[in-house]
């Protein structure tokens, strides 16, 4: 129990300080080179809570989301509680407080921020601005700054690119263009995150890694109630 609230709090507190911070201080795209490396920087960037900063059904889509986050993270909780309850791996419990914390961090930020800053476009936020914040309540942006293009290149002539319109009646994506080195720079990693991200990757990770450790405690506690009982009957 003890583990998972002292990774819980860690987590909020470093993703909410972080964010805070950069919210406060960078305007809206603004980039530095963290101690000077092109493969590691600070790039404040916003978005409404999907992946790959992807929208769907505008406003009342985003507001779907929000709800939808916060059934998910109730349901994460209780996992974690059940895990605490019936003394699962140290592992699993691990895994399942980066992953609430993580999910908490952000949903801090799309139900909360819209109204406690003002917008970032092309100036500094406020906090509690007297004007009141950029959005209401449940319609926050989830702030990311964290970016690892690691690899920065153009790519050569004779590499092919593709490219097409995908079809109007794909969920979300329709109508986007999926392409594929239609533009010659090519960056990895590319996708700009934040620490909420980074701990339910690694929350996820570690069930991935772990899976046969973490669950096999549970596999031997039902094996030896089987055992028990057929020993009583």
């Amino acid at each position: 129990m003890k583990r998972a609230v002292v990774i819980i709090i860690l987590i909020l507190l470093i993703d909410q300080i972080s964010k805070v911070y950069i919210k406060t201080h960078f305007v809206l795209s603004e980039e530095i080179k963290v101690l000077g490396l092109d493969w590691f920087r600070i790039h404040f960037l916003e978005n409404n809570g999907m992946a790959w900063g992807k929208e769907f059904g505008g406003r009342s889509g985003k507001l779907f989301l929000t709800l939808f986050r916060l059934v998910a993270i109730a349901g994460i909780g209780y996992w974690l509680y059940d895990a605490i309850r019936n003394k699962g791996h140290y592992i699993l419990i691990t895994a399942i407080a980066l992953i609430f914390a993580g999910a908490m961090g952000n949903i801090i930020d799309s139900v909360f921020y819209g109204i406690l800053f003002s917008d970032s476009y092309r100036r500094v936020a406020e906090f509690l601005p007297p004007e009141g914040g950029y959005d209401s309540l449940f319609y926050g942006k989830v702030v990311d700054m964290l970016y690892f293009p690691v690899i920065d290149t153009i790519l050569p002539e004779w590499v092919p690119s593709i490219g097409y319109d995908l079809p109007e009646w794909i969920p979300v994506f329709g109508g986007d263009r999926f392409s594929l080195f239609e533009n010659r720079n090519l960056t990895f990693f590319d996708p700009v995150f934040n620490v909420a991200d980074t701990a339910i990757s690694t929350g996820v990770g570690l069930l991935i890694v772990f899976n046969k450790t973490i669950f096999s405690k549970k596999k031997e506690g039902i094996t030896e109630n089987i055992t028990e009982e057929d020993d009583l009957n």
